[in-house]
């Protein structure tokens, strides 16, 4: 459990320094904006209980706020998302349920499964942060558009970090 705790703390760290650092200083033609950082809250695991994930989420989006100055849009965004978790999570189970001590991974569950969860978490989490951002109807196709690029380029890159960090 402490091994466990130790891993989260650094992938928490590492995620919100290459989210700062790299991911927030690319933007692909105004319309792809990457938020890789989220991969945290989709890779805790299972046993995982929602008050934990709630205040990971919160911590998360909170330390993003810090850096980038957007006064809570990503720490709404975490948190929803922290929120929609367990419930994604039961939708796409197994018949025979998530066996004990696996982690919601390419690597356990196979490239269709990650990316049916984690496209539902990113599209609700880019949909909130991106309509936050607006906090307008006025644009609505046009942050909808961002809003599907960014999601399906986060994914690709979350995807494509699964097969060279996390390897059977």
């Amino acid at each position: 459990m402490i091994k466990n705790f130790q891993r989260n703390i650094f992938r928490f760290l590492v995620l919100i320094f290459a989210q700062v650092l790299i991911f927030n200083n690319m933007e692909i033609s105004g319309f792809i904006n990457p938020y890789v950082y989220i991969l945290f809250i989709l890779l805790l695991p299972f046993e995982t209980p929602p008050a934990v994930i709630l205040i990971w989420g919160f911590a998360l989006g909170f330390s993003i706020d810090i850096f980038t100055e957007t006064i809570g849009m990503h720490t709404a965004s975490t948190v929803f998302i922290a929120f929609l978790r367990p419930s994604i999570l039961s939708i796409f189970a197994p018949r025979e349920g998530y066996e004990k001590g696996t982690n919601p991974r390419i690597s356990y569950y196979g490239l269709t499964w990650f990316i049916k969860y984690s496209f539902v978490l990113v599209l609700a989490h880019h949909i909130m942060l991106f309509y936050i951002e607006m906090f307008s109807i006025h644009d609505f196709f046009s942050t909808f558009l961002r809003v599907i690029l960014s999601a399906i380029f986060t994914i690709t890159l979350m995807t494509i970090s699964q097969y060279f960090i996390f390897r059977k």
